[in-house]
Protein backbone atom coordinates (compact mmCIF):
# COMPACT_ATOMS: atom_id res chain seq x y z
CA UNK A 1 0.00 0.00 0.00
CA UNK A 2 2.95 2.79 0.92
CA UNK A 3 4.33 2.23 -2.60
CA UNK A 4 1.22 2.37 -4.64
CA UNK A 5 0.30 5.63 -2.48
CA UNK A 6 3.97 7.04 -2.63
CA UNK A 7 3.38 7.06 -6.74
CA UNK A 8 -0.13 8.73 -6.09
CA UNK A 9 1.42 11.21 -4.84
CA UNK A 10 4.37 11.20 -6.99
CA UNK A 11 1.72 11.78 -9.53
CA UNK A 12 1.35 15.09 -8.29
CA UNK A 13 4.98 16.04 -8.24
CA UNK A 14 4.37 15.96 -4.17
CA UNK A 15 2.50 19.30 -4.36
CA UNK A 16 0.47 20.08 -0.96
CA UNK A 17 -1.85 21.93 -3.73
CA UNK A 18 -2.84 19.21 -4.96
CA UNK A 19 -4.28 17.33 -2.36
CA UNK A 20 -7.79 17.11 -3.11
CA UNK A 21 -6.70 15.27 -6.45
CA UNK A 22 -4.40 12.71 -3.66
CA UNK A 23 -7.16 11.89 -1.86
CA UNK A 24 -9.58 11.15 -4.68
CA UNK A 25 -6.75 9.11 -6.28
CA UNK A 26 -6.26 7.00 -3.03
CA UNK A 27 -10.48 6.87 -2.67
CA UNK A 28 -10.68 5.78 -6.15
CA UNK A 29 -8.36 2.89 -5.84
CA UNK A 30 -9.13 1.68 -2.10
CA UNK A 31 -12.76 2.69 -1.79
CA UNK A 32 -11.83 5.09 0.81
CA UNK A 33 -8.83 6.68 2.63
CA UNK A 34 -7.00 4.47 4.97
CA UNK A 35 -5.31 5.26 7.92
CA UNK A 36 -1.98 4.41 6.05
CA UNK A 37 -2.63 6.57 3.39
CA UNK A 38 -3.32 9.79 5.76
CA UNK A 39 0.82 9.31 7.69
CA UNK A 40 2.24 8.68 4.22
CA UNK A 41 0.74 11.48 2.52
CA UNK A 42 1.88 13.80 5.41
CA UNK A 43 5.03 12.87 5.81
CA UNK A 44 5.51 12.94 1.46
CA UNK A 45 3.59 16.67 1.10
CA UNK A 46 6.03 17.57 4.71
CA UNK A 47 2.64 18.78 6.72
CA UNK A 48 1.19 17.39 9.60
CA UNK A 49 -1.63 14.45 9.68
CA UNK A 50 -4.24 17.07 11.33
CA UNK A 51 -3.78 18.81 7.90
CA UNK A 52 -4.71 15.91 5.53
CA UNK A 53 -7.79 15.06 7.95
CA UNK A 54 -8.75 18.01 8.34
CA UNK A 55 -9.40 18.55 4.46
CA UNK A 56 -10.56 14.97 3.98
CA UNK A 57 -13.05 15.13 6.70
CA UNK A 58 -14.73 18.47 5.14
CA UNK A 59 -15.86 16.53 2.59
CA UNK A 60 -18.75 14.32 1.76
CA UNK A 61 -17.20 11.56 -0.16
CA UNK A 62 -13.91 11.09 1.58
CA UNK A 63 -14.17 7.73 3.83
CA UNK A 64 -12.08 6.27 6.39
CA UNK A 65 -13.65 2.56 5.87
CA UNK A 66 -14.69 1.60 2.51
CA UNK A 67 -18.40 2.66 1.44
CA UNK A 68 -18.80 -1.15 0.19
CA UNK A 69 -17.87 -2.44 -3.18
CA UNK A 70 -21.06 -0.65 -4.91
CA UNK A 71 -21.24 3.04 -2.86
CA UNK A 72 -25.08 4.37 -3.18
CA UNK A 73 -25.66 7.58 -2.71
CA UNK A 74 -29.10 8.14 -2.89
CA UNK A 75 -30.57 12.12 -3.28
CA UNK A 76 -32.66 13.15 -0.88
CA UNK A 77 -33.55 16.74 -1.60
CA UNK A 78 -37.04 18.29 -1.28
CA UNK A 79 -37.99 17.15 -4.81
CA UNK A 80 -36.50 13.84 -4.65
CA UNK A 81 -38.83 12.66 -1.79
CA UNK A 82 -41.82 14.14 -3.26
CA UNK A 83 -41.29 11.98 -6.36
CA UNK A 84 -40.92 9.17 -4.20
CA UNK A 85 -37.70 8.68 -2.68
CA UNK A 86 -39.04 7.27 0.65
CA UNK A 87 -40.30 3.94 -1.62
CA UNK A 88 -37.24 4.13 -3.05
CA UNK A 89 -35.29 4.11 0.29
CA UNK A 90 -37.34 1.47 2.01
CA UNK A 91 -36.28 -1.12 -1.44
CA UNK A 92 -32.52 -0.88 -1.10
CA UNK A 93 -32.77 -1.36 2.85
CA UNK A 94 -34.86 -4.52 2.25
CA UNK A 95 -32.54 -5.71 -0.87
CA UNK A 96 -29.76 -5.35 0.97
CA UNK A 97 -30.63 -6.08 4.23
CA UNK A 98 -28.82 -3.15 5.83
CA UNK A 99 -30.07 0.64 6.94
CA UNK A 100 -29.03 3.84 5.20
CA UNK A 101 -25.31 5.65 6.14
CA UNK A 102 -23.96 1.77 6.94
CA UNK A 103 -22.70 -0.91 4.53
CA UNK A 104 -23.71 -4.38 4.57
CA UNK A 105 -22.56 -7.15 6.52
CA UNK A 106 -20.73 -8.58 3.58
CA UNK A 107 -19.15 -5.28 2.28
CA UNK A 108 -20.94 -5.64 -0.53
CA UNK A 109 -23.40 -2.63 -0.54
CA UNK A 110 -23.37 0.47 1.26
CA UNK A 111 -26.11 2.95 1.52
CA UNK A 112 -26.02 6.52 1.67
CA UNK A 113 -27.94 9.56 2.10
CA UNK A 114 -26.36 12.18 -0.10
CA UNK A 115 -27.93 16.00 -0.72
CA UNK A 116 -28.71 17.39 -4.57
CA UNK A 117 -26.75 15.73 -7.23
CA UNK A 118 -28.18 17.70 -9.93
CA UNK A 119 -30.81 15.44 -10.82
CA UNK A 120 -34.09 17.40 -9.98
CA UNK A 121 -35.90 16.83 -13.12
CA UNK A 122 -35.26 13.10 -13.01
CA UNK A 123 -35.71 11.49 -9.49
CA UNK A 124 -35.81 9.53 -7.21
CA UNK A 125 -31.81 9.30 -8.78
CA UNK A 126 -28.77 8.07 -7.10
CA UNK A 127 -24.77 8.01 -7.80
CA UNK A 128 -23.48 4.55 -7.73
CA UNK A 129 -19.99 4.15 -8.21
CA UNK A 130 -19.91 7.26 -9.47
CA UNK A 131 -22.64 6.81 -12.09
CA UNK A 132 -25.71 8.12 -12.44
CA UNK A 133 -28.96 5.89 -12.14
CA UNK A 134 -32.49 7.98 -12.75
CA UNK A 135 -36.33 8.01 -12.50
CA UNK A 136 -35.63 5.55 -9.97
CA UNK A 137 -38.83 2.61 -8.64
CA UNK A 138 -38.54 -0.65 -5.92
CA UNK A 139 -38.77 -2.64 -9.08
CA UNK A 140 -35.30 -1.06 -10.35
CA UNK A 141 -33.80 -1.35 -6.83
CA UNK A 142 -34.88 -4.99 -7.07
CA UNK A 143 -33.17 -5.57 -10.55
CA UNK A 144 -30.00 -3.83 -9.51
CA UNK A 145 -29.21 -5.46 -6.41
CA UNK A 146 -29.52 -8.59 -7.68
CA UNK A 147 -27.56 -7.50 -10.74
CA UNK A 148 -24.74 -6.46 -7.67
CA UNK A 149 -25.19 -9.78 -5.88
CA UNK A 150 -25.26 -11.80 -9.14
CA UNK A 151 -21.15 -10.12 -9.63
CA UNK A 152 -22.18 -7.85 -13.08
CA UNK A 153 -20.37 -4.40 -13.35
CA UNK A 154 -21.81 -1.01 -12.47
CA UNK A 155 -21.38 -0.25 -16.28
CA UNK A 156 -23.34 -3.06 -17.27
CA UNK A 157 -26.30 -2.54 -15.29
CA UNK A 158 -26.17 0.98 -16.33
CA UNK A 159 -26.29 -0.36 -19.97
CA UNK A 160 -29.46 -2.11 -18.83
CA UNK A 161 -31.09 0.39 -17.39
CA UNK A 162 -30.10 3.26 -19.78
CA UNK A 163 -32.40 5.10 -22.55
CA UNK A 164 -29.46 4.78 -25.16
CA UNK A 165 -28.90 9.20 -24.70
CA UNK A 166 -25.19 10.57 -23.51
CA UNK A 167 -23.32 7.53 -24.71
CA UNK A 168 -20.10 9.62 -24.98
CA UNK A 169 -20.33 9.96 -21.32
CA UNK A 170 -21.94 6.37 -20.05
CA UNK A 171 -24.59 8.36 -18.27
CA UNK A 172 -28.49 7.80 -18.69
CA UNK A 173 -29.12 11.35 -17.82
CA UNK A 174 -31.83 13.03 -19.91
CA UNK A 175 -30.95 16.58 -20.52
CA UNK A 176 -34.14 17.63 -20.77
CA UNK A 177 -33.91 20.55 -22.81
CA UNK A 178 -37.44 22.25 -23.28
CA UNK A 179 -36.77 25.41 -24.66
CA UNK A 180 -33.54 26.81 -26.67
CA UNK A 181 -33.28 30.37 -26.83
CA UNK A 182 -31.10 32.37 -29.18
CA UNK A 183 -27.89 33.06 -27.17
CA UNK A 184 -26.45 29.39 -25.54
CA UNK A 185 -28.40 27.14 -27.81
CA UNK A 186 -27.98 29.30 -30.95
CA UNK A 187 -25.73 27.59 -33.72
CA UNK A 188 -22.38 28.80 -34.04
CA UNK A 189 -18.70 27.55 -35.23
CA UNK A 190 -16.68 26.02 -33.10
CA UNK A 191 -13.62 28.66 -32.72
CA UNK A 192 -15.04 31.53 -34.80
CA UNK A 193 -15.16 33.63 -31.44
CA UNK A 194 -11.22 32.93 -30.19
CA UNK A 195 -10.29 33.64 -33.53
CA UNK A 196 -12.11 37.07 -33.70
CA UNK A 197 -10.60 37.38 -30.39
CA UNK A 198 -6.93 37.41 -30.96
CA UNK A 199 -7.30 40.24 -33.68
CA UNK A 200 -8.29 42.21 -30.94
CA UNK A 201 -6.83 43.89 -27.92
CA UNK A 202 -7.16 42.15 -24.29
CA UNK A 203 -8.41 45.61 -23.33
CA UNK A 204 -11.05 45.46 -26.31
CA UNK A 205 -12.53 42.37 -25.67
CA UNK A 206 -13.28 43.25 -21.69
CA UNK A 207 -14.43 46.78 -23.00
CA UNK A 208 -17.03 44.77 -24.90
CA UNK A 209 -18.04 42.43 -22.56
CA UNK A 210 -18.37 45.37 -19.91
CA UNK A 211 -21.09 47.22 -22.68
CA UNK A 212 -23.21 44.20 -22.98
CA UNK A 213 -24.04 44.47 -19.45
CA UNK A 214 -24.08 40.80 -18.69
CA UNK A 215 -23.84 40.12 -15.20
CA UNK A 216 -23.18 37.03 -13.61
CA UNK A 217 -25.28 34.08 -13.94
CA UNK A 218 -24.41 32.21 -11.04
CA UNK A 219 -26.78 34.06 -8.11
CA UNK A 220 -24.95 36.99 -7.22
CA UNK A 221 -25.02 39.20 -10.43
CA UNK A 222 -21.72 40.90 -10.35
CA UNK A 223 -20.90 42.13 -13.97
CA UNK A 224 -18.48 40.10 -15.14
CA UNK A 225 -16.56 42.47 -17.10
CA UNK A 226 -16.11 44.58 -14.23
CA UNK A 227 -14.57 41.59 -12.58
CA UNK A 228 -11.94 41.11 -15.72
CA UNK A 229 -10.92 45.01 -15.33
CA UNK A 230 -11.02 44.50 -11.69
CA UNK A 231 -8.39 41.46 -11.93
CA UNK A 232 -6.47 43.42 -14.50
CA UNK A 233 -5.78 46.28 -12.80
CA UNK A 234 -4.59 44.05 -9.82
CA UNK A 235 -1.45 43.89 -10.99
CA UNK A 236 -0.22 40.08 -10.24
CA UNK A 237 2.34 38.44 -11.79
CA UNK A 238 0.36 35.55 -12.47
CA UNK A 239 -3.52 35.83 -13.35
CA UNK A 240 -5.68 32.71 -12.98
CA UNK A 241 -9.28 31.94 -14.22
CA UNK A 242 -11.60 29.70 -12.58
CA UNK A 243 -15.07 28.36 -14.05
CA UNK A 244 -17.16 27.29 -11.17
CA UNK A 245 -19.07 23.77 -12.19
CA UNK A 246 -19.94 23.31 -8.51
CA UNK A 247 -23.80 22.92 -8.90
CA UNK A 248 -24.58 22.54 -5.82
CA UNK A 249 -27.91 24.91 -4.98
CA UNK A 250 -30.54 22.50 -4.45
CA UNK A 251 -32.83 22.32 -7.60
CA UNK A 252 -30.34 23.58 -10.26
CA UNK A 253 -29.06 21.42 -12.98
CA UNK A 254 -28.84 24.13 -15.68
CA UNK A 255 -24.63 23.82 -15.97
CA UNK A 256 -25.12 19.97 -16.27
CA UNK A 257 -26.72 20.35 -19.60
CA UNK A 258 -23.96 23.02 -20.62
CA UNK A 259 -21.42 20.48 -19.68
CA UNK A 260 -23.10 18.04 -21.39
CA UNK A 261 -24.67 19.68 -24.56
CA UNK A 262 -21.86 22.58 -24.95
CA UNK A 263 -18.53 21.47 -23.54
CA UNK A 264 -17.01 23.06 -26.25
CA UNK A 265 -18.78 27.04 -25.98
CA UNK A 266 -17.81 26.73 -22.55
CA UNK A 267 -13.97 25.99 -23.09
CA UNK A 268 -13.95 28.72 -25.74
CA UNK A 269 -15.67 31.33 -23.44
CA UNK A 270 -12.93 30.54 -20.93
CA UNK A 271 -9.92 30.52 -23.53
CA UNK A 272 -11.43 34.63 -24.37
CA UNK A 273 -11.21 34.91 -20.87
CA UNK A 274 -7.94 33.86 -20.66
CA UNK A 275 -7.07 35.97 -23.85
CA UNK A 276 -8.71 39.40 -21.73
CA UNK A 277 -6.99 38.31 -18.50
CA UNK A 278 -3.63 37.46 -20.18
CA UNK A 279 -4.02 34.57 -17.74
CA UNK A 280 -2.00 31.14 -18.48
CA UNK A 281 -3.72 28.65 -16.71
CA UNK A 282 -7.93 28.36 -16.12
CA UNK A 283 -9.52 25.41 -13.95
CA UNK A 284 -12.66 24.17 -14.52
CA UNK A 285 -13.62 23.13 -10.60
CA UNK A 286 -16.32 20.66 -11.61
CA UNK A 287 -18.35 18.94 -8.71
CA UNK A 288 -18.03 15.70 -7.35
CA UNK A 289 -21.61 14.95 -8.64
CA UNK A 290 -20.72 15.05 -11.84
CA UNK A 291 -18.20 12.94 -11.93
CA UNK A 292 -19.25 10.55 -14.54
CA UNK A 293 -18.78 13.19 -17.37
CA UNK A 294 -14.41 13.99 -16.65
CA UNK A 295 -13.43 11.82 -19.08
CA UNK A 296 -16.13 13.24 -21.96
CA UNK A 297 -14.73 16.26 -20.98
CA UNK A 298 -10.76 15.57 -20.99
CA UNK A 299 -11.55 14.08 -24.77
CA UNK A 300 -13.27 17.28 -25.36
CA UNK A 301 -10.11 20.00 -24.18
CA UNK A 302 -7.77 17.07 -26.53
CA UNK A 303 -9.94 18.05 -29.25
CA UNK A 304 -9.42 21.49 -28.95
CA UNK A 305 -5.99 20.84 -28.41
CA UNK A 306 -5.68 19.18 -31.39
CA UNK A 307 -7.68 22.38 -33.55
CA UNK A 308 -4.97 24.73 -32.12
CA UNK A 309 -7.61 26.48 -29.85
CA UNK A 310 -5.80 25.32 -26.72
CA UNK A 311 -2.29 25.34 -25.32
CA UNK A 312 0.25 27.47 -27.25
CA UNK A 313 0.11 30.20 -29.70
CA UNK A 314 -3.62 29.39 -29.87
CA UNK A 315 -4.91 30.33 -33.23
CA UNK A 316 -1.95 31.18 -34.41
CA UNK A 317 -1.51 33.93 -32.49
CA UNK A 318 2.09 34.37 -31.05
CA UNK A 319 2.57 34.16 -27.26
CA UNK A 320 -1.17 33.66 -26.49
CA UNK A 321 -0.54 30.35 -24.36
CA UNK A 322 -3.17 29.11 -22.11
CA UNK A 323 -4.60 25.46 -20.48
CA UNK A 324 -7.59 23.78 -18.71
CA UNK A 325 -7.12 21.56 -16.30
CA UNK A 326 -10.09 19.80 -14.55
CA UNK A 327 -10.48 19.75 -10.71
CA UNK A 328 -12.83 17.59 -9.33
CA UNK A 329 -14.20 18.37 -5.64
CA UNK A 330 -15.27 15.93 -2.93
CA UNK A 331 -19.22 16.75 -1.71
CA UNK A 332 -19.91 20.35 -0.42
CA UNK A 333 -21.63 22.95 -1.02
CA UNK A 334 -20.31 25.86 0.13
CA UNK A 335 -17.49 25.26 -2.53
CA UNK A 336 -20.11 27.12 -4.61
CA UNK A 337 -18.92 30.16 -2.84
CA UNK A 338 -16.66 31.70 -4.58
CA UNK A 339 -13.68 31.91 -2.27
CA UNK A 340 -14.35 28.62 -0.89
CA UNK A 341 -13.69 27.08 -3.66
CA UNK A 342 -10.28 28.40 -4.11
CA UNK A 343 -9.88 27.30 -0.60
CA UNK A 344 -10.93 23.57 -2.12
CA UNK A 345 -8.61 24.23 -5.17
CA UNK A 346 -5.55 24.63 -2.87
CA UNK A 347 -6.26 21.15 -1.19
CA UNK A 348 -7.87 22.85 1.53
CA UNK A 349 -11.41 22.97 3.65
CA UNK A 350 -13.66 24.62 1.31
CA UNK A 351 -14.18 27.64 4.12
CA UNK A 352 -14.95 30.85 3.30
CA UNK A 353 -12.00 33.41 3.01
CA UNK A 354 -12.84 36.95 5.04
CA UNK A 355 -13.07 39.77 2.06
CA UNK A 356 -11.30 42.01 1.46
CA UNK A 357 -9.36 41.06 -0.30
CA UNK A 358 -11.19 39.64 -2.82
CA UNK A 359 -10.62 36.98 -5.28
CA UNK A 360 -9.76 39.49 -7.96
CA UNK A 361 -7.15 41.09 -6.15
CA UNK A 362 -5.64 38.18 -4.13
CA UNK A 363 -6.90 34.78 -5.07
CA UNK A 364 -5.49 31.05 -6.11
CA UNK A 365 -2.31 30.89 -4.82
CA UNK A 366 -2.56 34.21 -3.63
CA UNK A 367 -3.00 35.79 -7.16
CA UNK A 368 -5.20 37.66 -8.79
CA UNK A 369 -8.20 35.28 -9.96
CA UNK A 370 -11.57 35.61 -11.77
CA UNK A 371 -14.44 33.03 -10.69
CA UNK A 372 -17.14 32.55 -13.41
CA UNK A 373 -19.68 30.54 -13.88
CA UNK A 374 -20.38 27.76 -16.58
CA UNK A 375 -22.91 29.64 -17.82
CA UNK A 376 -21.58 33.46 -17.90
CA UNK A 377 -18.78 31.86 -19.22
CA UNK A 378 -20.66 29.93 -22.00
CA UNK A 379 -22.49 32.97 -23.13
CA UNK A 380 -19.23 35.47 -23.54
CA UNK A 381 -18.95 33.72 -26.93
CA UNK A 382 -22.13 34.72 -28.92
CA UNK A 383 -21.35 38.52 -27.01
CA UNK A 384 -17.90 38.24 -29.29
CA UNK A 385 -19.99 36.64 -32.22
CA UNK A 386 -22.21 39.12 -32.41
CA UNK A 387 -21.68 42.08 -30.11
CA UNK A 388 -22.35 43.68 -27.09
CA UNK A 389 -25.51 45.91 -28.40
CA UNK A 390 -27.13 42.70 -30.19
CA UNK A 391 -26.97 40.85 -26.36
CA UNK A 392 -27.95 43.69 -24.15
CA UNK A 393 -31.34 44.44 -26.81
CA UNK A 394 -32.37 41.40 -25.20
CA UNK A 395 -33.79 41.32 -21.80
CA UNK A 396 -34.69 44.06 -19.64
CA UNK A 397 -32.89 47.51 -18.64
CA UNK A 398 -30.90 45.92 -15.96
CA UNK A 399 -31.00 42.06 -16.70
CA UNK A 400 -29.49 41.62 -20.37
CA UNK A 401 -29.20 38.41 -22.24
CA UNK A 402 -31.13 35.28 -21.93
CA UNK A 403 -31.13 33.18 -18.26
CA UNK A 404 -31.50 29.64 -17.96
CA UNK A 405 -33.96 27.97 -15.59
CA UNK A 406 -33.54 24.72 -14.06
CA UNK A 407 -37.04 24.08 -13.29
CA UNK A 408 -38.53 21.07 -11.48
CA UNK A 409 -41.64 19.87 -9.00
CA UNK A 410 -45.11 19.70 -9.49
CA UNK A 411 -45.44 20.61 -13.26
CA UNK A 412 -45.63 18.44 -16.26
CA UNK A 413 -42.69 19.70 -18.22
CA UNK A 414 -39.28 19.80 -15.58
CA UNK A 415 -36.70 20.59 -17.79
CA UNK A 416 -33.85 23.02 -18.73
CA UNK A 417 -35.56 26.56 -20.45
CA UNK A 418 -33.66 29.71 -21.76
CA UNK A 419 -35.99 32.57 -21.42
CA UNK A 420 -34.62 36.07 -22.00
CA UNK A 421 -34.73 37.85 -18.59
CA UNK A 422 -38.42 39.81 -18.34
CA UNK A 423 -40.78 36.81 -17.99
CA UNK A 424 -43.51 36.48 -15.28
CA UNK A 425 -43.45 33.85 -12.49
CA UNK A 426 -46.96 33.17 -14.15
CA UNK A 427 -45.84 32.75 -17.59
CA UNK A 428 -42.59 30.59 -16.68
CA UNK A 429 -45.32 28.65 -15.05
CA UNK A 430 -47.94 28.22 -18.30
CA UNK A 431 -44.60 27.42 -19.89
CA UNK A 432 -44.08 24.55 -18.25
CA UNK A 433 -47.87 23.41 -17.81
CA UNK A 434 -47.92 23.92 -13.75
CA UNK A 435 -51.29 24.54 -12.27
CA UNK A 436 -52.98 23.76 -8.97
CA UNK A 437 -49.89 25.43 -7.43
CA UNK A 438 -49.02 26.50 -3.98
CA UNK A 439 -45.70 28.23 -4.16
CA UNK A 440 -42.38 28.49 -6.54
CA UNK A 441 -39.47 28.21 -4.76
CA UNK A 442 -37.27 30.90 -6.72
CA UNK A 443 -33.42 30.42 -6.88
CA UNK A 444 -33.70 26.96 -4.69
CA UNK A 445 -33.51 27.38 -0.84
CA UNK A 446 -31.06 30.21 -0.60
CA UNK A 447 -33.84 31.94 -2.20
CA UNK A 448 -37.24 33.06 -2.06
CA UNK A 449 -40.44 30.87 -1.67
CA UNK A 450 -43.47 33.13 -2.98
CA UNK A 451 -47.16 32.75 -3.16
CA UNK A 452 -49.21 33.18 -6.14
CA UNK A 453 -50.44 36.85 -5.21
CA UNK A 454 -46.50 37.30 -6.41
CA UNK A 455 -47.12 35.23 -9.77
CA UNK A 456 -46.82 38.53 -12.14
CA UNK A 457 -43.24 39.51 -10.56
CA UNK A 458 -40.54 38.96 -13.23
CA UNK A 459 -37.87 36.88 -13.48
CA UNK A 460 -34.81 39.91 -13.49
CA UNK A 461 -32.35 41.68 -11.34
CA UNK A 462 -34.57 43.88 -10.67
CA UNK A 463 -37.68 42.16 -9.30
CA UNK A 464 -36.78 38.54 -8.02
CA UNK A 465 -33.69 37.07 -9.00
CA UNK A 466 -32.44 33.37 -9.81
CA UNK A 467 -29.32 31.33 -9.95
CA UNK A 468 -31.33 29.07 -12.29
CA UNK A 469 -32.82 26.93 -9.57
CA UNK A 470 -37.43 27.56 -10.28
CA UNK A 471 -39.16 24.76 -7.87
CA UNK A 472 -42.53 24.28 -8.64
CA UNK A 473 -44.79 23.48 -5.24
CA UNK A 474 -48.22 22.00 -6.03
CA UNK A 475 -51.36 22.81 -3.40
CA UNK A 476 -50.67 19.12 -2.68
CA UNK A 477 -47.89 19.41 -0.90
CA UNK A 478 -47.06 20.08 2.82
CA UNK A 479 -45.52 23.20 2.39
CA UNK A 480 -43.41 23.23 5.70
CA UNK A 481 -42.27 19.51 6.21
CA UNK A 482 -41.61 18.67 2.63
CA UNK A 483 -39.71 21.79 1.61
CA UNK A 484 -38.93 24.09 4.79
CA UNK A 485 -37.70 21.26 6.95
CA UNK A 486 -35.50 19.81 3.99
CA UNK A 487 -34.19 22.94 3.05
CA UNK A 488 -33.40 23.63 6.70
CA UNK A 489 -31.13 20.30 7.01
CA UNK A 490 -29.76 20.82 3.97
CA UNK A 491 -27.78 24.06 5.43
CA UNK A 492 -27.09 22.17 8.68
CA UNK A 493 -25.63 19.53 6.64
CA UNK A 494 -23.55 21.64 4.23
CA UNK A 495 -22.56 24.37 7.15
CA UNK A 496 -18.67 24.46 7.12
CA UNK A 497 -18.95 25.42 11.18
CA UNK A 498 -16.67 28.43 10.86
CA UNK A 499 -19.41 30.82 11.89
CA UNK A 500 -21.05 30.16 15.51
CA UNK A 501 -24.43 31.61 13.88
CA UNK A 502 -24.68 29.21 11.02
CA UNK A 503 -23.37 26.51 13.32
CA UNK A 504 -25.66 26.64 16.18
CA UNK A 505 -28.91 29.12 15.20
CA UNK A 506 -29.77 27.33 12.23
CA UNK A 507 -29.85 23.77 14.16
CA UNK A 508 -32.42 26.14 16.47
CA UNK A 509 -34.38 27.56 14.02
CA UNK A 510 -34.94 23.68 12.68
CA UNK A 511 -36.15 22.37 16.25
CA UNK A 512 -38.03 25.63 16.94
CA UNK A 513 -39.56 24.63 13.44
CA UNK A 514 -39.69 21.19 14.48
CA UNK A 515 -41.84 22.32 17.64
CA UNK A 516 -44.53 24.26 16.33
CA UNK A 517 -44.68 21.51 13.15
CA UNK A 518 -45.14 18.96 15.96
CA UNK A 519 -48.49 21.04 17.47
CA UNK A 520 -46.66 22.59 20.14
CA UNK A 521 -45.85 26.24 18.98
CA UNK A 522 -47.37 29.74 20.90
CA UNK A 523 -47.86 32.78 18.69
CA UNK A 524 -44.48 33.92 20.07
CA UNK A 525 -42.63 30.96 18.12
CA UNK A 526 -42.94 32.66 15.24
CA UNK A 527 -41.91 35.81 15.83
CA UNK A 528 -38.92 34.59 17.16
CA UNK A 529 -38.18 32.43 14.33
CA UNK A 530 -38.35 35.55 12.66
CA UNK A 531 -36.00 37.69 14.33
CA UNK A 532 -33.33 35.08 14.58
CA UNK A 533 -33.71 34.35 10.83
CA UNK A 534 -33.03 38.18 10.57
CA UNK A 535 -30.25 38.12 13.08
CA UNK A 536 -28.99 34.88 11.50
CA UNK A 537 -28.58 36.72 7.70
CA UNK A 538 -26.93 39.54 9.50
CA UNK A 539 -24.36 38.05 11.26
CA UNK A 540 -22.52 35.17 9.18
CA UNK A 541 -20.01 36.12 6.89
CA UNK A 542 -20.65 34.09 3.59
CA UNK A 543 -23.53 33.53 1.35
CA UNK A 544 -24.46 30.11 2.95
CA UNK A 545 -24.74 31.41 6.54
CA UNK A 546 -26.39 34.69 5.37
CA UNK A 547 -29.35 32.79 3.28
CA UNK A 548 -29.61 29.70 5.80
CA UNK A 549 -32.09 31.13 6.99
CA UNK A 550 -34.11 32.29 4.09
CA UNK A 551 -36.86 29.24 3.77
CA UNK A 552 -38.11 30.08 7.44
CA UNK A 553 -38.02 33.57 6.76
CA UNK A 554 -39.43 33.73 3.11
CA UNK A 555 -42.24 31.60 4.14
CA UNK A 556 -43.17 33.75 7.58
CA UNK A 557 -43.53 36.42 5.08
CA UNK A 558 -45.37 34.96 2.65
CA UNK A 559 -47.27 31.92 4.06
CA UNK A 560 -47.72 32.60 7.01
CA UNK A 561 -51.17 31.13 7.79
CA UNK A 562 -49.65 27.94 7.64
CA UNK A 563 -47.30 28.50 10.97
CA UNK A 564 -50.61 30.19 12.49
CA UNK A 565 -53.01 27.29 11.85
CA UNK A 566 -50.67 24.95 13.96
CA UNK A 567 -49.99 27.02 16.68
CA UNK A 568 -51.86 26.18 20.73
CA UNK A 569 -54.26 29.70 21.83
CA UNK A 570 -52.98 30.48 25.13
CA UNK A 571 -55.96 28.16 26.56
CA UNK A 572 -54.96 25.17 24.32
CA UNK A 573 -51.72 25.93 25.81
CA UNK A 574 -52.57 25.84 29.38
CA UNK A 575 -54.87 23.21 29.02
CA UNK A 576 -52.44 20.96 27.56
CA UNK A 577 -49.57 21.86 29.72
CA UNK A 578 -48.02 18.90 31.36
CA UNK A 579 -46.61 20.11 34.90
CA UNK A 580 -45.38 16.46 35.95
CA UNK A 581 -43.53 16.15 32.73
CA UNK A 582 -41.93 20.02 32.83
CA UNK A 583 -40.55 19.19 36.01
CA UNK A 584 -39.26 16.07 35.37
CA UNK A 585 -37.38 17.31 32.18
CA UNK A 586 -36.32 20.36 34.19
CA UNK A 587 -34.76 18.10 36.82
CA UNK A 588 -32.75 15.49 34.71
CA UNK A 589 -31.66 18.85 32.53
CA UNK A 590 -30.35 20.60 36.11
CA UNK A 591 -28.81 16.97 36.86
CA UNK A 592 -26.56 16.47 33.57
CA UNK A 593 -25.53 20.39 33.92
CA UNK A 594 -22.67 21.17 36.60
CA UNK A 595 -22.61 23.76 39.35
CA UNK A 596 -26.11 24.54 38.68
CA UNK A 597 -28.91 25.15 41.51
CA UNK A 598 -32.66 23.90 40.60
CA UNK A 599 -34.75 26.58 42.14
Amino acid sequence: MKEKIQSLIKKYSNDRGRLMDILLDIQGVYNCVPAEAIDVIADHLDISRVDVEQTMSFYHFFTKEPAGKFAIYLNNSAVANIMGREDVAKAFEKEVGTGFNSVSDDGLIGLWDTADIGMNDQEPAALINGVVFTKLTPAKVKELVKGFKNGKDIHELHGEYGDGKNQDIQSMVNNNIRKKGPVLFSDYEVGMAIRRTVDCTPEHIIDEVKKSNIRGRGGAGFPAGLKWEFCRQSGGEEIYLVCNADEGEPGTFKERVILTELPKLLFEGMIIAGYALNAKEGILYLRYEYKYMKDYLENVLQQMRNLNLLGNNIAGKAGFNFDIRIQLGAGAYICGEESGLIESLEGKRGEPRNRPPFPVQKGYKNMPTVVNNVETLGSIVKIILNGSDWFKAMGTKESAGTKLLSISGDCKNAGVYEIEWGMTIKEMLDMVGASSVQAVQVGGPSGTCINPSQFNRIIAFEDIATGGSMIVIGKNRDLLKDFVLNFMEFFIEESCSSCGPCRSLTVILKNKLLKIMSGNGVKSDIDELYAWGKFEKEANRCGLGQTAANPILTTIENFRNLYEDLIKTDEEFISTFDMEKAVADSCEIVGRVPNIKAH
